[in-house]
């Protein structure tokens, strides 16, 4: 019996033994994921709801907007031809050239073929080619872009009318509001995906150009950008942008260029073939943090605004019935504008609220952000004085060029290439200082010399 009984527990112990090493090499937790669907309020649009507000949340219906936009988002395949230096054969008998390829999304906005994308979508791209979603492919021609606010328009000849989304008022959006991104992500042929706009007038940091993005929290993805951000009457209000993640996937942030600004752009690109940029011809104090709404700092002396009687110390808060808050709400609503257009800029004047009627003024200072310039355009004084017919005045540098500094030297050349005025100046400057190359830069002093400077 004693035998029989130490056998058992000899297994029984053994049989623990057994249990405890599986579980502890090899039965590891089971997770299991489960996606709770939870109410979701009603929220008071700025349109009449194509939802019906009494039906349950879960019932939330976006066939109606996808519908209407996913045909006319398309696929854009950029190709760029290259040379550079990858063995020694290529050492003695010449740089190899050699394709690159990038994707994105595009958005028809006209029924003979107009598209908006992304400038960096299509940037130094020696072909363009547009897909439709119903397979059809043609070739791009490449109409105008802003680097400043990564807009481009392209162009194709299709054989029947296209399908395109109308434009919204980007204003009218309201933060909450239901929003669709549509386009091409990881080459996933029209892609639709819902969220909300998280915030508008977003201002990145570490991005030196938009700095009025819609915020929103549907899903975008490398492959987005170029694609459209809809409401739920299938309306454009922004064409999808950047992402922010540190992993380069989506982490629950995307952003938007508004169709206000988009729309302007496109405008301008078919009727100037430039963007016209409005101003209003202040300086702003960013010093008081603490202010709801954007201080003027100074008045150019012959600008509309101080026409208008605007004063420096008045504080902005509305152009037009737009409020606003902070200076990226300001820009935002200032690249919407062009040249000569009136707005009414209500400001805080020491516990007073006036509005003025502004006219917009035409920039003629323009920022180089790789070498810290501001530069200006000649006046044609300026132009007769040095026998040139265009060129571009350096107008301010930044800090760390006090010592040798370039102030009012007149920049003539770029490697070689001549310079007809201060936006052109900025566009070689930061193009050239992107591929790393040494710049040799043509200028004329303030004693009238030629000077040439070498920049690495």
């Amino acid at each position: 019996m004693k035998k029989v009984i130490g056998l058992l527990g000899i297994a029984i112990v053994g049989g623990m033994m057994t249990l405890g090493g599986y579980k502890l090499f090899f039965d590891q937790p089971t997770v299991i994921e489960r996606t709770i669907q939870s109410p979701i309020p009603t929220i008071q649009s700025n349109f009449t709801n194509a939802l019906d507000t009494n039906t349950d949340a879960n019932a939330l219906d976006f066939t109606i907007a996808a519908e209407k936009t996913v045909n006319s988002v398309v696929h854009v395949k950029n190709t760029a031809v290259k040379s550079g230096i990858s063995s020694w054969n290529d050492l003695f008998n010449g740089p190899r050239k050699y394709e690159q390829v990038g994707t994105g999304s595009g958005v028809i906005v006209s029924s003979d073929g107009y598209i908006v994308t992304n400038n960096h979508v299509i940037d130094n791209a020696t072909d363009l080619e547009i897909t439709l979603n119903n397979r059809k492919k043609y070739k791009a021609e490449l109409i105008g872009t802003d680097q400043k606010n990564d807009i481009a328009l392209l162009k194709i000849d299709a054989d029947e009318k296209l399908p395109y989304i109308p434009f919204a008022d980007s204003d009218n959006a309201k933060i909450g509001e239901w929003v669709l991104a549509v386009g091409n992500p990881y080459n996933l042929n029209s892609t639709v995906t819902a969220g909300i706009i998280s915030a508008k007038g977003r201002d990145l940091q570490g991005n030196s150009n938009v700095d009025a993005f819609i915020q929103t929290d549907a899903a975008v993805n490398p492959g987005n950008s170029g694609g459209a951000l809809v409401n739920t009457r299938g309306e454009l209000i922004g064409i999808n942008t950047a992402i922010s993640s540190r992993t380069g996937s989506y982490v629950g942030y995307s952003f938007a260029v508004p169709s206000n600004i988009a729309k302007k752009i496109i405008d301008d690109i078919l009727e100037f073939g430039s963007v016209q940029e409005a101003i209003l011809g202040i300086s702003v104090d960013i010093r008081d943090t603490s202010i709801s709404g954007v201080k003027i700092g100074s008045l150019d002396s012959e600008s509309e605004a101080r026409k208008s009687g605007l004063q420096q110390g008045d504080v902005i808060k509305m152009i037009n019935n737009v409020k606003i808050t902070k200076f990226s709400e300001l820009t935002g609503q200032l690249t919407a504008k062009r040249p000569g257009e009136f707005v009414d800029v209500t400001v805080d004047r020491e516990g007073r609220s006036l509005t003025k009627k502004v006219k917009l003024s035409k920039r003629d200072i323009f920022t180089s952000n790789s070498f810290g310039w501001q530069l200006k355009n000649l006046t044609k004084k300026e132009l007769k004085k040095f026998d040139i017919r265009g060129g571009a005045k350096i107008y301010a540098t930044s800090s760390r060029d006090e010592e040798n500094s370039l102030k009012d030297f007149v920049i003539t050349k770029i490697n070689d290439k001549k310079v007809s005025n201060a936006s052109e100046a900025v566009r070689i400057l930061d193009q050239v200082r992107k591929s790393r190359y040494s710049i040799v830069i043509e200028m004329i002093n303030l004693d009238g010399e030629k000077e040439r400077f070498r920049f690495r």
